[in-house]
């Protein structure tokens, strides 16, 4: 590994992954010693979304939305078959996720993370769970679909595997970093 640093172009590979069926294992268990809260959030304004958005993405490169037309973003965060999820730990933001049923028969877990602090504490098995099957509890969702890359946090790939999903293709890109990292 070798540390890029901002403005550098680098390549990475995006992993598009489906799961066929709703899984028949329940959602894991929360971790135990911290208060957690699953809430639904109702009409949230773009800012709400970029904060969760930005704070779990920074060090992953998730920039798409921050350069993105207002009017565009807007647009996604008001759609009623866009959802976002937000978890607090122990009263504060400590993750969230999106579901897209935009597409006939699929949802789409078309965001997932951790903010810094909440990683390392149990966390993601659990959201992810519960992301995947209330994915599942949509009305007529035949397929979950979700992507990562190799610029997201290196178990992503794997979690998802753990969980049920199925890589279908991979695609090389490239982007310039903004900020510095391994790669």
């Amino acid at each position: 590994m070798t540390e890029g640093k901002p403005g550098e172009t680098v390549e990475y590979t995006v992993t598009f992954l489906e799961m066929a069926a709703r899984p028949t294992a329940p959602v894991p268990p929360a971790p135990a010693g911290m208060s957690l809260a699953l809430l639904a959030a109702k009409d949230p304004p773009a800012e709400y979304f970029l904060y969760l958005y930005s704070g779990v993405g920074a060090a992953h490169e998730w920039t798409d939305w921050l350069m993105r037309p207002r009017g565009e973003l807007e647009a996604f965060v008001a759609d009623p078959k866009i959802e976002l999820f937000s978890l607090l730990v122990d009263g504060w933001p400590g993750g969230f996720f999106v579901l897209d049923t935009r597409k006939t028969g699929t949802c789409d877990l078309a965001y997932f993370g951790l903010m810094p602090r909440a990683v390392g504490r149990g966390l993601a098995g659990w959201l992810l769970g519960s992301a995947i099957h209330m994915g599942w509890d949509r009305p007529g969702v035949e397929t979950m679909t979700l992507n990562t890359n190799t610029l997201d946090h290196p178990r992503a790939l794997a979690l998802y595997q753990k969980m049920g999903f199925t890589p279908v293709r991979r695609e090389q890109r490239s982007r310039v970093l903004t900020r510095p990292r391994e790669v």
